[in-house]
């Protein structure tokens, strides 16, 4: 198990810049122990929670069916939280920097893949110090909803891509309903639920060649530098 840095700074202020936003609540809320103790939990039934009915094992086939991850490849997972892509690129061989702004969060997910071919580092995506063009591919499970700066981690994650690399993102997309003009409240969390087409826009170098919506819940595949042919279906 490789070991999860612990940085000198607070998480609070984590890459602390006038240009990254301050936590959001739903953020903050992964700072502590407890939530990253019952986050595996929660993201086991989360998407049936919301309406949708897709296991864990379902969205895992989804993502190796259209990524296709393959050993000696390197790829980030943004916001790993308790490591589930991480867990799933390492086991198709991958290498795997799995990052997320919660140190109990990183805890959590290296207890539970303890896997050699997986780096934890403790950051946050706003506004990385990555090297651009490091990665062959990036995957971020509903991180983009609880970010305060959505547009800065999309740009960042499309930094870090190489030429051809691939970008794998799971999210809640707006609907429009009351629940999520409640928990957009800072109070109620502070999250963002992002409409497709506004995610496309902050993506000008990649190109959507996938897009499934299963209730509120959207996965999208982004290649770097690809030419445009979409599948809405997967």
């Amino acid at each position: 198990m490789n070991p999860v840095p612990l940085p000198a700074q607070s998480q609070e202020n984590l890459n602390s810049h006038p240009a990254v936003p301050a936590l959001s609540a739903a953020q903050r809320s992964n700072l502590f122990p407890l939530t990253a103790a019952g986050y595996a939990w929660w993201r086991q039934r989360s998407l049936r929670a919301l309406g949708a009915d897709y296991t864990l094992e379902r969205e895992a086939r989804l993502f190796r069916a259209r990524c296709s991850p393959r050993a000696g490849q390197r790829w980030l997972d943004v916001g790993t939280s308790a490591g589930f892509y991480a867990g799933v690129l390492a086991r198709a061989g991958c290498e795997v920097l799995a990052v997320d702004i919660s140190a109990p969060m990183l805890r959590e997910g290296a207890r539970r893949e303890p896997d050699a071919r997986i780096d934890w580092a403790q950051l946050n995506m706003e506004r990385s110090d990555l090297p651009t063009g490091a990665f062959d591919g990036v995957t971020v499970g509903a991180t983009l909803n609880e970010t305060r700066g959505p547009a800065a981690l999309l740009r960042e994650c499309a930094r870090v891509l190489r030429p051809g690399g691939q970008l794998w993102l799971m999210y809640l997309r707006r609907t429009g309903g009351p629940l999520q003009a409640l928990f957009e409240r800072p109070a109620a969390g502070g999250l963002n639920f992002p409409d497709p087409a506004w995610v496309q826009r902050q993506l000008p170098g990649l190109t959507r060649t996938d897009a499934l919506a299963v209730g509120a819940v959207q996965f999208e595949r982004y290649v770097a530098g690809a030419a445009s042919s979409e599948r809405e279906t997967l």
